[in-house]
């Protein structure tokens, strides 16, 4: 399966949508024994939700149509916090959150968040498909939710700007960053001696073009589907954060599924997870081509300096004590040490 930027700015979004809430599907659902919802905040064109079709097609052929997935994505049935007290409550049976806004409910699920701790995908897998993943599953079991063994791919996030290109951490200082509200990213930005501003996405673009923050950060594919390169000079490839998509269910609706559709149903959500990871991956190295001939300057800094400040500031001590000791050690087991 293959996807370009054109496939992600596809407007097809809201028509998909709604010819899938037509009679095919109401007559589909009808004839299942559990149709269960899928809610996630995603464009319909994002990998996840491609592999979430096939995934769904799967599942239905493999239970001989006993259970439909009914897919609603880019934020139809509400905001991130709608659909986390929704999965709560019953209202949607699945949905995939990243882990850094699960945190408000699961403390430790924003780990995998920690600035400049992942240097590539092979130690990402390497954490979340092992002792640190499986910790932060326990904990978000422990708040009475499912959750699925394998993590989905949000990606690295990046950093531009418009007046200078990041190779150094002292590229930061005093640098107007915008910043997603949300106290792991400020604290990090201001262990860099930067001013990160907290801003709605939905401001972004508006904030760089008047240049009330002078840069933002995000993954490749968002600073394209944003057009944040119209704004925007320079792009850093820091990677400074990883983030991905834990895929969760409410437990009453897990539990009321018979033991043999539990099994189909996860391990096609599972196999389909591993599908994404690849196609996410593949998707932001084709957007750096086309951001590249859209004007924006990529650069690549090495990371050793930055971890090096983050190090000094205190910033890993400080989160250290609000993860504690265990998910700390989980964290550098994989990636070496930070604190």
């Amino acid at each position: 399966m293959s996807f370009s930027r054109r496939a992600l700015l596809k407007a097809s979004v809201a028509s998909t949508a709604l010819g899938g809430l037509g009679a095919p599907l109401v007559a589909r659902a009808q004839a299942a024994e559990f149709a269960y919802k899928f809610a996630n905040n995603l464009p319909d064109s994002h990998p996840l939700n491609a592999r979430a079709k096939e995934m769904s097609d799967a599942i239905r052929s493999e239970s001989q149509g006993r259970f439909d997935l009914q897919i609603f994505p880019n934020n139809q049935l509400g905001s991130d916090t709608d659909m986390l007290s929704q999965i709560r409550s019953g209202g949607v049976e699945f949905f995939t959150l990243s882990g850094l806004i699960l945190a408000t409910l699961v403390p430790a699920a924003s780990i995998n968040g920690i600035g400049f701790a992942f240097a590539d995908y092979p130690t990402v897998w390497k954490a979340m498909d092992g002792d640190l993943g499986a910790y932060v599953r326990g904990q978000i079991t422990k708040a009475n939710l499912v959750v699925m063994d394998k993590i989905w791919d949000n990606g690295f996030r990046q950093t531009t700007s418009s007046t200078r290109p990041i190779n150094t951490p002292e590229d930061f200082k005093g640098f107007k960053i915008r910043v997603p509200v949300s106290p792991l990213w400020t604290s990090m930005f201001k262990a860099f001696d930067a001013s990160p501003a907290s801003i709605n996405f939905s401001e972004v673009y508006s904030a760089l073009q008047t240049r009330i923050v002078e840069g933002q950060e995000n993954p490749l594919a968002l600073i394209s589907t944003a057009k944040l390169y119209e704004v925007q000079k320079y792009c850093s490839l820091t990677n400074h954060m990883w983030d991905g998509f834990w895929f969760l269910a409410n437990r009453r609706a897990w539990e009321k599924l018979p033991e043999d559709l539990r099994t189909i149903v996860a391990k096609n959500i599972n196999a389909a997870a591993l599908k994404e990871r690849g196609d996410t991956e593949k998707l932001n190295a084709t957007v750096r081509e086309e951001l590249t001939g859209k004007g924006l300057v990529f650069n690549a800094p090495v990371a050793a300096p930055f971890r090096e400040k983050l190090r000094s500031a205190g910033f890993y001590a400080e989160w250290k004590g609000k993860y504690g000791d265990q998910a700390w050690e989980l964290l550098e087991k994989s990636v070496g040490k930070l604190s």
